[in-house]
């Protein structure tokens, strides 16, 4: 008699996460599809539900007044100075890249300085092509009663929790501004610099 395996009975967020993990062939041509109509779109675009809405529930959205959720369109490649012409010394001639943030923290910056009544909560990726990368991007409210009723996410309300996303304590500024090193390296933690210090 053979025994008949039961196979665990999963959720919808399951298999959404699934589905854009490993998207089959048809649902990455209406990806792809859909970038193009992002890349002739603004660059920040307010929308009404987020796209990847099992990723948005981990990250703290809720569907409820005081929430939004933004795509942002960010251009990848280096992030070089513009190399200048004349009135320099030779060692300012330097076109070196400048930008020491990955771009899904550069994605929350912006959301940041254009709504600045905004708190940004978190962010996640929708995808990216050869020339841009998009970033749905979760913002709350810090003065809608509802987020002020709402014991999980009232604590954005404090004033300590203002700029967020320009102080670099989202997931993704702490991951960019390395944070995330084991303990044994907490000494190394507090500068990019730091790291370069290393190696002298």
């Amino acid at each position: 008699m053979t025994k008949v395996q039961n196979k665990p009975a999963h959720g919808m967020y399951h298999y959404m996460k699934h589905a854009w993990q490993k998207p089959t062939e048809e649902h990455s041509d209406l990806i792809r599809k859909e970038m193009i109509k992002w890349r002739a779109g603004d660059r920040i675009t307010k929308l009404g539900k987020p796209t990847r809405l099992d990723r948005a529930r981990v990250l703290g959205y809720k569907a409820k007044k005081g929430i939004l959720i933004f795509r942002v369109v960010i251009g990848r490649g280096g992030r070089a100075k513009a190399r200048p012409t004349t009135k320099r010394r030779s060692k300012r001639f330097s076109v070196m890249k400048i930008l020491r943030m990955n771009y899904q923290w550069v994605a929350e910056q912006r959301v940041q300085n254009k709504y600045q009544n905004l708190e940004v909560l978190n962010s996640y990726l929708l995808g990216k092509d050869g020339k841009f990368a998009f970033y749905e991007v979760i913002a709350v409210d810090p003065y809608a009663p509802e987020i002020k009723a709402d014991p999980q996410l009232n604590w954005v309300c404090k004033p300590e929790n203002r700029n967020r996303a320009l102080r670099g304590l989202t997931s993704a500024g702490r991951k960019s501004r390395g944070m995330r090193k084991p303990s044994r390296m907490l000494k190394v933690r507090p500068s990019l610099r730091s790291w370069n210090r290393q190696g002298r």
